[in-house]
């Protein structure tokens, strides 16, 4: 349970995400800087490892939710989701990011959908997985939502999507406040299809934010649900065109 929303900026871009996970679940840590090969990646990440969310420093991003309309898991021993972002986190283009994934034991990976951001190209990519296929979407270079449920997905994009499009009307939209109130909104009231989740059990354990702008990305991390205020764990990067 998961929303992901982008907004296309002036030089650059704004990236969001609120991760929706089981309260009993572990903390996250936030986000610190790796090499890998010849690129420099950062995010938040799984104590054990894995991760939802990565930008590196060419000013690509990438989010990972989980496909949950895809009602079938994967067989045998499931390997986490969590790897996904992290084997394409150096990537700076579509073709490099396909390859990698294609080198995953896929079958054994839940269902989920990478977005994948390259603001070199004005591309935004997303790749579906369904158990069988690997399917790619290109996306226009606006302002977009992606949302996960495990709850109720139908519902959950209804409500969520009817959100963001009346908040996308406001005079102050696409500003970095402007993104976070949107983070934190309960309409139409707290609860399960609210873009700031809470049912009993789970809730928006943390909001992840990213922005772009000509050489230089920010990615601020903040633990708990965004309803409970920004304290924010920054990080920046100096973009490598």
């Amino acid at each position: 349970m998961c929303t992901v929303s982008f907004i296309a900026r002036k030089n650059g871009y704004a990236l969001a995400m609120n991760r929706d996970e089981s309260i009993m679940r572990v903390q996250g840590l936030p986000p610190r800087k790796i090499q890998m090969g010849d690129r420099t990646v950062i995010g938040p990440s799984e104590p054990a490892g894995g991760t939802w969310i990565m930008l590196n420093d060419s000013g690509a991003a990438f989010a990972l939710i989980n496909w949950y309309s895809v009602a079938a898991n994967a067989a045998g021993r499931w390997i986490t989701r969590g790897k996904v972002v992290s084997a394409v986190c150096n990537c700076n283009e579509g073709n490099s990011v396909a390859k990698a994934l294609k080198k995953l034991p896929l079958g054994r990976i839940n269902p989920f959908r990478l977005i994948g951001i390259f603001p070199a190209e004005n591309k935004i990519i997303e790749w579906c997985w369904n158990l069988k296929r690997l399917i790619s979407k290109s996306h226009r270079w606006e302002a977009r939502q992606w949302i996960s449920s495990g709850f109720d997905e139908y519902t959950a994009q209804k409500f969520r999507n009817q959100t963001f499009r009346k908040a996308l009307q406001q005079r102050s939209s696409c500003s970095l406040n402007w993104l976070r109130r949107l983070h934190r909104s309960h309409l139409p009231h707290a609860g399960p299809f609210s873009i700031c989740m809470h049912r009993d059990g789970s809730e928006t354990v943390s909001y992840t934010e990213i922005s772009i702008s000509f050489d230089r990305a920010a990615i601020r991390y903040h633990f708990g649900a965004p309803c409970q205020g920004h304290t924010f764990h920054t990080s920046s990067l100096q973009i490598q065109r």
